[in-house]
């Protein structure tokens, strides 16, 4: 074989490694576009949360606030649970997307009722 015909199979032969290259890198580029693509759709979710929350809580210290006004107790006003009820849920949404375990009301205030006990 001549000096010629080895380089056009080494030629060939390289360029069939590197396609076979290319297509391995293309899946996997492919497959992390999927991935940085469900995250970005996971953080826009839980921005859209966060401010749903921003505005609830927004409203809650408004009624609040026209309750004090009114020397009425705002923890007895239906809104004002409902809106907190919505807060709550919102919050354990996003929770559950950012992965981290939600820790109850309830368990809080066993929890500060314990270190007020232990002081």
């Amino acid at each position: 074989m001549d000096f010629w015909e080895k380089v056009k199979r080494d030629v060939q032969k390289g360029f069939k490694e590197g396609l076979v290259f290319v297509r391995e890198g293309v899946a996997v580029v492919k497959e992390k576009a999927e991935e940085l693509t469900e995250e970005g759709k996971k953080r826009l979710k839980i921005f859209d949360m966060n401010t749903k929350v921003q505005k609830e809580m927004s409203e809650l210290g408004g009624r609040v606030y026209a309750l004090d006004s009114n020397n009425k107790n705002p923890m007895l006003d239906k809104k004002v649970k409902t809106t907190i009820g919505k807060i709550k849920k919102l919050e354990m949404q996003i929770a559950k997307l950012e992965g981290k375990p939600m820790v109850s009301a309830k368990t809080k205030s066993r929890k500060r009722s314990w270190k007020a006990q232990s002081k």
